[in-house]
């Protein structure tokens, strides 16, 4: 049968073939009732599962009339061979009814219609095999009673008389489908027709639907049907909107906000964090040699030229990486939960290939949902309306370029602006989120740039805004603009930008911190920003993060290359913060620090190089990351090696004449004392 791996591999039997024939009874007896309780996991389906259930009803009362019969016996219960034998076949086949039963309780609805013709007849099959082991059973020897027998002779008859799947609802749905490509909008009333039929009649529903559906894309679950997945998960994204916009958003995006109390949000469980890194891991990955990882770490460890276990230092015997995803399940539920946001990530990174590419279909689907949404986000008034819009553009803007660019198209980002400043903290950090999704699309940057207010915006946000989320996202916003080179010097110009990513890296919690250094870093790129970033307290700040943000030491490594070595130099502690962070930080922020460091020794001159001589230790630590560091770590520590016996040197010859200057050997020349 085409496509029904999944519901041609059935389990193996727990039950031995020498259980006792009592145990089997007891067996057959409790599954035809779990059988004949079974329903349908979708409507369509019902005529199907309900005649399973009826012949299943008729066999629990038959197993149960040899139950009584044998009931003196006990455990000692003996069947005739023939019939032991026919009954164990039969008990084979209840389990593979029961295995199909939850096999299609756990597809989407959707997949289901597609493949509805093979799960009916898989049910046929089984029907017609139970049918003709009933017709092998030695009934006259088992000793049933008449009616009994009568009973275990309809349900033979039954078995042979299965239920074909109703084809008409799946071939409406493709024939949807095949007009959404024509560009034609589905009829309001025609659509929630057939989600009715289909089993989706509530907001929940659907986004279950879509979220399972998702998932089976991912998994290759049907590949002759994916192509209809895909258009489907736009389509069911569109129906959403349209059928069930008045329905209230998940709470779990105003329930999780931290409060600005300056609270730190919840620290992660140790096996959610990256060995190497010690953050919340994004993309969990195993190693080889069995350890997990985060993505982004072990890919820089690798990169720097190593080809062992950071954590148990074994030589790898490949460099695989394979995605963890139950790990990964867990992880996203424990965000939810505690209300960490790990979607803030998207806009610093690109997004992974998709599986497969989106179809015509779902395009037009894509692009019908995206002008609905915006069209009634332009149209509404009052507030509850609102916030259940920008909650559904967020969610669309949050997955797909394509998403992103008809949401940008139909002028999103210029209504999202003034939302910005709601003081309803829900709409707020919805708004703020919707316009950092929307930003990773290049062509979105453009449009949110040109925004009457935007950048004002996001700087009360930043500053004022009602959540550290929302304060969070409106940072990680500020660093996806300054992406583009252009837009950098011009935010560098605001005097409100960098004096609130200042503040935010300054006052923030840690995620909140890392974001905004993120974007400090980011702004440093540009020469003409550095000046105005120095007065605003940037290297003040960063000098105070390192130790507890990655990114802190490539701010100053940044502010140093472009003219604010001084500053940095001038600032108590901040060299031996990163002569310790050279020992003690992650593989980055070591690398960045040494870095760091050779700017100021270069820049700053013999003023920096004393500072770090002065450091103790420092010469053990330059001599670690030369054994440990990647490869630009180790290049770095070699230079600030030099730097320091320049210095070093420099310092002995300048000590050496002047002793020779104020001791003179000459007889007729007064003692002096030497200085030491």
């Amino acid at each position: 049968m085409a496509n029904g791996a999944a519901i041609d591999e059935w389990p193996s039997s727990p039950y031995s073939s020498s259980a006792p024939d009592g145990e089997v009874l007891r067996s057959l007896h409790r599954l035809a009732r779990d059988l004949s309780a079974a329903e349908a996991p979708a409507p369509f389906l019902r005529p199907v599962f309900a005649a399973v259930a009826r012949r299943a009803r008729l066999l629990a009362a038959v197993f149960d009339d040899l139950l009584l019969c044998g009931a003196g016996a006990g455990p000692l219960l003996l069947l005739p061979r023939s019939a032991s034998l026919c009954l164990r076949e039969v008990l084979l086949v209840l389990q593979r009814f029961k295995a199909l039963v939850a096999d299609c309780a756990a597809r989407s609805r959707t997949r289901l219609l597609l493949q509805s013709d093979e799960v009916a007849a898989r049910a046929g099959e089984l029907q017609h095999d139970l049918a003709t082991l009933l017709d092998l059973l030695p009934v006259a020897d088992l000793g049933l009673a008449d009616d009994v027998a009568d009973l275990l002779a309809l349900a033979s008859r039954q078995c042979r008389r299965a239920a074909a799947a109703e084809l008409g609802l799946r071939a409406a749905v493709l024939a949807l489908i095949h007009e959404v490509e024509r560009e034609i909008v589905p009829e309001r009333e025609r659509l929630e027709g057939i989600l009715e039929e289909v089993g989706i009649n509530d907001p929940a529903s659907c986004s279950d639907e879509i979220e399972t559906l998702e998932r089976e894309i991912g998994d290759r679950a049907a590949e002759r049907w994916t192509s209809s997945m895909i258009a489907l998960v736009g389509l069911l994204r569109y129906a959403k909107c349209v059928l069930f916009s008045a329905a209230t958003p998940r709470t779990v995006d105003s329930k999780v906000d931290l409060d600005d109390d300056g609270a730190e949000p919840p620290s992660p469980p140790l096996d959610f964090r990256c060995p190497i890194s010690l953050e919340l891991m994004r993309d969990p990955v195993v190693a080889s040699s069995g350890q997990t990882y985060d993505r982004e770490s072990i890919t820089r460890w690798f990169g720097s030229g190593k080809s062992t276990c950071p954590k148990t230092g074994q030589v790898l015997a490949d460099l695989e990486l394979v995605p963890n995803k139950a790990l990964k399940n867990l992880i996203v539920r424990w965000c939810r939960e505690n209300g960490v946001a790990v979607e803030v990530a998207e806009a610093g990174k690109a997004e992974p290939a998709p599986v497969v590419a989106a179809n015509k279909a779902a395009l037009e689907a894509a692009r019908m949902t995206a002008s609905f949404l915006v069209k009634k986000l332009s149209a509404s008034f009052s507030l509850e309306p609102t916030k259940r819009v920008v909650h559904e553009i967020r969610q669309l803007a949050k997955s797909g370029s394509d998403n992103r660019a008809f949401i940008g198209e139909a002028g999103a980002a210029a209504l999202l602006v003034p939302l910005l400043r709601s003081e309803d903290s829900a709409l707020q950090l919805n708004a703020v989120t919707a316009m950092l999704n929307l930003s990773i699309l290049e062509a979105n940057k453009k449009r949110i740039m040109h925004a009457e207010g935007a950048v004002d915006a996001l700087c009360h946000v930043m500053g004022s805004g009602a959540s550290w989320r929302a304060k969070e996202n409106a940072a990680a916003t500020v660093l996806s603009l300054a992406a583009v080179p252009a837009y950098r010097r011009r935010l560098g110009r605001n005097p409100r930008v960098v004096e609130s990513v200042v503040q935010l890296a300054r006052t923030g919690p840690s995620s909140t911190k890392k974001d905004a250094l993120a974007a400090l870093l980011s702004l440093s790129g540009e020469r003409e920003n550095v000046g105005r970033l120095v007065e605003a307290g940037a290297a003040e700040v960063a000098v105070s993060a390192v130790g507890e943000a990655e990114a802190a030491a490539a701010v100053l490594a940044s502010l140093a290359k472009r003219g604010g070595a001084e500053a940095i130099v001038a600032l108590d502690g901040a060299v031996a913060r990163l002569v310790a962070e050279m020992r003690r930080g992650t593989e980055w922020s070591r690398e960045c620090a040494a870095a760091a460091l050779v700017l100021l020794c270069r820049r700053a001159g013999a003023t920096a190089a004393a500072q770090v001589m002065a450091v103790p230790g420092v010469e053990w630590a330059i001599w670690e990351l030369l054994g440990t560091g990647t490869d630009r770590a180790r290049r770095k520590a070699a230079s600030l090696g030099r730097a320091c016996r320049r210095w070093a040197a420099a310092a002995n010859a300048a000590g050496a004449e002047q002793s020779t200057t104020e001791c003179p050997t000459s007889d007729a020349a007064p003692a002096l004392t030497t200085v030491s």
